[in-house]
């Protein structure tokens, strides 16, 4: 089954103004071939002048795929697409071969969404000297969406079950993406100082930009076991797609710039090179670098973008773990960084690790010289960081640079400036200036004076909250980093506040992208730890949870015959329980978890003592009400956590109506969710009810309640395959139970255990926390639809 996600805007017969950049038919990408230890994505470009090829190539150290595994396969696929993001301002057609599932595709065309709107602003918008012709006069055009190819998935299908392969990974193991710059090498040492399992991933490009981490990669080799490395020669595709793009210069190469020429979607096709490193050792975190000057939005000429730093942001890595979770991959991506400026960077490198700032090779015109990896001493990247050290009293010479080179960084100064955020150049310039080390007063047009905020860890809503670190690593980094810095402050407005940090983080919430509470110890709550639970609370209590919180949880289950071996209240139960853990789970401020309606329609059975059953009608009008009042209190997103399956038609109905008179999100789950997972787990044919799965369930839930003993088999066949309940294209349909089953059952309860049972629990909370988490985050416009 092909699929085809077309994005181009549509021009309605008028000449398109940015045509000119339409350039290649069709770029194909892939399948990839799979060895062990190498993975190949082969390339291909069709333009009017023909068709050429390449070979995207990552190589690794140590056996980390295996070929004939479909799992693998689609991973090779996701590395392999992501040079291939760069170029969707060029391509009519952007074609990805190889089995990648509905996740892959939202994400390949978000990420494609995003950099043709980066690179049309950073790198045609703004002057670029890598441009030649009409491509450098191109007019500022506002639009929705800049993707102008279309993204084509002929290999794709629906998940099939050995596709999807949840990891197993542990949040106490800690990956460092590892390049020979200050941000890796302060991050290593300071996750290494404050006892972590942490590994330095390096990724060795083809090019000479390996000389920047050959320093550092040479002396963690030798002196650190846990040290990868990951080769690959996306340089030579990026400067052979270059080739393909008749606007850019021929002698791209010959050009001095410190930028890229095109590309800005840079750092994911090293993240996820390093991908199947992290896999095979269990990593569950994955470390970069990134100070706090590199979450920004902005809006060139009325255009909001990213300004060209997308991938080194915290929003990045908020997208890379939510898509990490989707995949069931349990990676959590973020920078320990972002509270830092550039210059608190390095000099909390200089002053704590002196050690590793004798790695650092913050170049990209490095070259080798004496048997050592040398700094160009000319380029702005080295401007910047000899200002920053001759700043802080150190001497550039620890990291290589020779005193003429230090010179003639410091005479540039003035005239070239550095790239780095205002107030930082303002406080360089400051320090430098009074050691006498600056001509003038100004760098780069910016005026030396000082900026107190620098050189502290600065706390901002979105550049860099506390909670876009782990809880358990806040604490002792934050001790760390204050010996360092002047003090902590906050964004209050415009301005820096002084704050008490450590006494911040004793309150900060959690985490979001990784549970605070695990589903075994999640029905052991303390009491402060339930005011979620809205029954639980007084009025002004829940008062002032309605003021904190928008997503509010409604378990509705049923008090039905569960076979002669299933307690009466098995769904009412499993429906509240999932709510509590779901919401124990979740960041804060956590979903209100309503009180459970314990009854459902539940007629079907009614031929079984102790089945009690409610109409359609009285359950559907029940929930309305219920919703109405929620709303009234500010509930904007209403989830239904249904434990019944014949409670869903009621249900569904009533969401309808709360949607159309209170203008809120409802949604119902009955495990949609997550029923592609538990197939997985439990493959019964027909296990609709007190079969495997239930019984499962129940066992790791409370198997005082389970009766073994009496559990009987009764696996019901029908005369078509599109009556049966577990069949893809099956027929809602209805029955009376004791028609079917003389035992109320439908499955087969004697193959539980409660090991299937945890893993059901599991994964059916850790899908719907998913869902809730992403509700908190997005307005009711948002979740209507996406926005930019």
């Amino acid at each position: 089954m092909s699929q085809s996600l077309k994005r181009r805007p549509s021009s309605r017969g008028a000449p398109d103004p940015l045509g000119v950049l339409s350039v290649i038919r069709r770029l194909e990408v892939g399948p990839a071939r799979l060895e062990r230890k190498r993975l190949v994505t082969p390339y291909r470009v069709a333009t009017a002048r023909g068709s050429v090829g390449a070979d995207l190539v990552y190589s690794y150290e140590e056996d980390v795929f295996d070929p004939g595994n479909p799992a693998d396969r689609n991973l090779a696929s996701v590395i392999g697409a992501q040079v291939a993001l760069n170029y969707g301002l060029f391509c009519e057609e952007i074609v990805f071969h190889g089995p990648l599932d509905a996740v892959d595709r939202a994400f390949l065309l978000a990420s494609a969404r995003n950099t043709a709107r980066e690179i049309y602003v950073k790198k045609f918008l703004e002057p670029n000297p890598f441009l030649r012709g009409k491509a450098t006069k191109l007019p500022a055009v506002r639009r929705r969406d800049y993707l102008r190819a279309r993204l084509t998935f002929p290999d794709a299908r629906a998940p099939q079950r050995e596709d999807r392969a949840s990891w197993s990974t542990s949040r106490q193991r800690h990956a460092v993406l590892s390049s020979g710059g200050k941000d890796s090498l302060l991050t290593y040492g300071l996750m290494r100082e404050i006892g972590r399992e942490t590994h330095a991933v390096f990724l060795n490009e083809s090019g000479r930009h390996w000389f920047t981490a050959l320093t550092a990669y040479r002396h963690f080799a030798a002196r650190i076991p846990d040290t990868a490395k990951v080769w690959t020669n996306s340089d030579r595709v990026f400067a052979w797609m270059l080739r393909q793009l008749p606007f850019v210069r021929p002698d791209f190469a010959d050009v001095r710039s410190d930028e890229y020429p095109i590309r800005l979607w840079t750092v994911a096709v090293f993240l996820f090179g390093a991908l199947p490193v992290l896999r095979k050792r269990g990593i569950g975190r994955l470390l970069i670098g990134d100070e706090h000057d590199t979450t920004r939005r902005a809006t060139f000429r009325g255009i909001p973008h990213y300004d060209g730093l997308y991938d080194q942001s915290r929003f990045f890595d908020e997208a890379m773990s939510r898509y990490f979770r989707r995949k069931g991959w349990n990676i959590a991506q973020f920078s320990i960084l972002r509270p830092l400026s550039e210059l608190l960077v390095q000099k909390t490198l200089a002053e704590r690790y002196p050690e590793l700032l004798r790695l650092q090779v913050s170049c990209h015109a490095a070259h080798r010289g004496d048997g050592v990896v040398r700094p160009c001493g000319r380029c702005e990247k080295c401007r910047r960081i000899v200002a920053m050290l001759v700043a802080l009293g150190r001497d550039p010479g620890e990291c290589g640079y020779a005193p003429e080179q230090v010179a003639a960084c410091l005479a540039a100064l003035p005239e070239q400036g550095i790239h780095q955020e205002r107030a930082g150049v303002a406080q360089v310039a400051h320090m430098l200036r009074e050691q006498g080390r600056l001509e003038g007063p100004v760098v780069g047009g910016t005026r030396a004076r000082p900026q107190p905020a620098v050189l502290k860890l600065r706390i901002d809503a979105e550049r860099s909250p506390l909670t876009a670190i782990p809880h358990d690593l806040r604490d002792p980094l934050a001790r760390i980093l204050l010996e360092h810095a002047q003090s902590a402050v906050c964004r209050v407005g415009r301005v820096w506040v002084d704050t008490a940090l450590l006494k911040d983080l004793e309150l900060s919430p959690p985490y979001p992208f990784e549970p605070t509470v695990d589903d075994a110890a999640a029905d052991a709550l303390g009491e402060a730890s339930r005011a979620f639970v809205l029954g639980e609370l007084t009025w002004p209590e829940a008062a002032e949870r309605f003021r904190q919180v928008d997503v509010a949880l409604l378990p509705v289950g049923s008090t039905e015959q569960h076979g002669p071996h299933l307690p009466l209240d098995t769904d009412a139960f499993d429906a509240e329980l999932t709510a509590k853990r779901v919401a124990a789970s979740c960041a804060d401020p956590r979903p209100l978890v309503l009180p459970a309606i314990p009854y459902g329609v539940s007629y079907a059975h009614e031929d079984f003592a102790g089945t009690l059953s409610v109409s359609p009608e009285t359950l559907a009008r029940m929930v309305h009400e219920i919703g109405m009042c929620v709303a009234r209190e500010g509930v904007t997103k209403l989830v239904i956590v249904n434990g019944h399956g014949g409670n869903s038609p009621a249900l569904h109905f009533a969401a309808q109506m709360i949607n159309r008179e209170a203008h809120i999100f409802t949604c119902v789950d009955t495990g949609e969710t997550s029923d592609p997972d538990v197939a997985e787990i439990c493959d019964v044919k027909n296990d609709a009810h007190a079969g495997d799965i239930e019984t499962s369930t129940s066992l790791a839930a409370r198997p005082e309640l389970v009766r073994m003993d009496r559990a009987v088999k009764f696996v019901p066949e029908f005369s078509s395959s599109y009556l049966d309940f577990t069949s893809r294209r099956s027929i809602g349909w209805y029955a009376r139970t004791a028609r079917i089953s003389p035992s109320g059952v439908f499955g087969d309860p004697t193959r539980a255990t409660r090991e299937k049972g945890e893993r059901i629990w599991e994964v059916t909370v850790r899908r719907l926390v998913e869902l809730v988490e992403s509700l908190k985050r997005l307005s009711l416009d948002e979740i209507y639809q996406k926005r930019y």
